[in-house]
């Protein structure tokens, strides 16, 4: 039998404090008028059962959508994936005990929660593993794309989170589609790759959940590249969660994760700041990796003691502004920005060296900077000679304080 993911959701207290609200609005007429002349919101979890589709979805992926009543033309969009056993509800639940629906209310932005009806993502086969190549991983593609288009949303700040099985998919996603995703914050899952061994099913791999696959940083790196050949671009920021006690999903994937995504970004694996933080009285052990254009590129969580899901778990209180989603919602994500102004300065922001653009391919393609206007040792936007003039390219002005600069961007088409 495969193993389950289900990850302990309680409500009891928000169903204690809605009966009690209710108690105080029979006894008080006052209260009560005041409850009914207070504005309600509309906005709901909804399905959207057609419309997303382009014809190569797996039959049991389906797309759930959260659209705020505030919803304004360049929205940004959060990806939220559910665990094994799971489903859209139980994710959006997680989400609105850890905030992140208030902050979708508040900021006015979009929620897309896929559903599975298998009992895990497939982040295992080769379609699912491979930039365009299908599965599921591009079924969720296709739903980010048709909130954009149906939304007028804004492709340049669309984000993904999960926990378990959605940590690995968010994990897969950053690696396969790195050019759709300006970050993610993975609760509980595993690199990249990692969950396709011995899994012919695409259900369980029990020598990655057993922590039992490892692997060089260069070759996890090498496994995250071959996901997407060729792809020099833009890569998306990651936020790492972990219990140092998971008994589900072994700790040991937190380290191989690391592992991971410091060489898709140039690092060693040593970070760049670590520190111990308390937070509600739980012990995490914090570790930083930060660009040389100032942009914490990977943030590494893991509880001391704690659980598979962590006390954090699906909290909006580090991931909102990790994406740059709580105080910024300007059409240019803070990383993207960051690279601009960088470029504009001609040349490397404070900080040193460390960083450098993820490379494509298998280790084929130099490790080197293609576009000028990108500094070394920034993880920032370079755009390959091949594709200028194909639609992906365009000019725009960012304004850095008094003046205004002119930087490159890529216009990226879902298409």
């Amino acid at each position: 039998m495969t193993p389950s993911l289900r990850n302990n959701c309680h409500g009891g207290g928000l169903g204690r404090g809605v009966r009690r609200i209710a108690l105080l609005a029979g006894i008080s007429m006052g209260l009560a008028s005041l409850l009914v002349d207070a504005p309600a919101s509309a906005a709901s979890l909804t399905q959207v059962p057609s419309g997303w589709q382009q014809g190569t979805e797996p039959s049991w992926v389906s797309m759930y959508q959260y659209v705020p009543d505030n919803l304004q033309p360049g929205a940004s969009v959060i990806v939220l994936v559910h665990y094994c056993a799971g489903a859209a509800a139980n994710i959006f639940n997680q989400a609105t005990m850890g905030g992140i629906v208030t902050v979708a209310d508040q900021k006015g932005i979009i929620l897309v929660v896929p559903q599975t009806v298998q009992n895990c993502w497939d982040v295992a086969s080769t379609p699912s593993l491979t930039h365009g190549g299908g599965g599921d991983t591009l079924a969720i593609v296709h739903q980010v794309e048709y909130a954009v288009a149906t939304h007028q949303a804004n492709r340049d700040r669309v984000y993904v989170m999960g926990t378990s099985s959605g940590g690995m998919v968010t994990q897969a996603l950053l690696a396969t589609y790195p050019d759709v995703f300006k970050g993610g914050s993975a609760f509980a899952g595993v690199p990249a790759g990692c969950w396709a061994v011995n899994n012919p099913d695409t259900q369980w791999s029990v020598p990655c959940a057993n922590g039992q696959v490892i692997d060089t940083a260069e070759g996890w790196g090498n496994k995250a590249r071959g996901m997407y050949l060729g792809y020099t671009g833009f890569r998306p920021r990651i936020q790492l969660w972990h219990g140092d006690a998971d008994t589900t999903i072994n700790p040991a994937n937190q380290t191989e994760a690391i592992k991971q995504w410091t060489n898709i970004f140039g690092f060693t694996t040593m970070a760049t700041a670590t520190t111990t933080e308390t937070v509600n009285g739980y012990p995490y052990k914090h570790e930083q990796w930060v660009d040389s254009c100032g942009s914490v590129v990977i943030d590494a969580w893991t509880e001391l003691g704690g659980p598979h899901g962590t006390h954090l778990n699906m909290s909006g209180q580090y991931t909102m502004p990790f994406f740059g989603l709580d105080t910024d919602l300007g059409p240019v994500d803070p990383q993207v920005s960051r690279c601009a102004m960088a470029a504009g300065a001609g040349g490397m922001a404070a900080g040193g060296s460390a960083g450098m653009p993820g490379t494509g391919g298998t280790g084929n393609v130099p490790v080197t900077d293609p576009d000028p206007y990108t500094p070394p040792g920034c993880s920032c936007e370079v755009v390959p000679r091949s594709r200028v003039g194909s639609g992906f390219v365009f000019t725009g002005l960012v304004a850095i304080g008094a003046g205004a600069l002119f930087v490159r961007r890529r216009r990226r088409s879902f298409s």
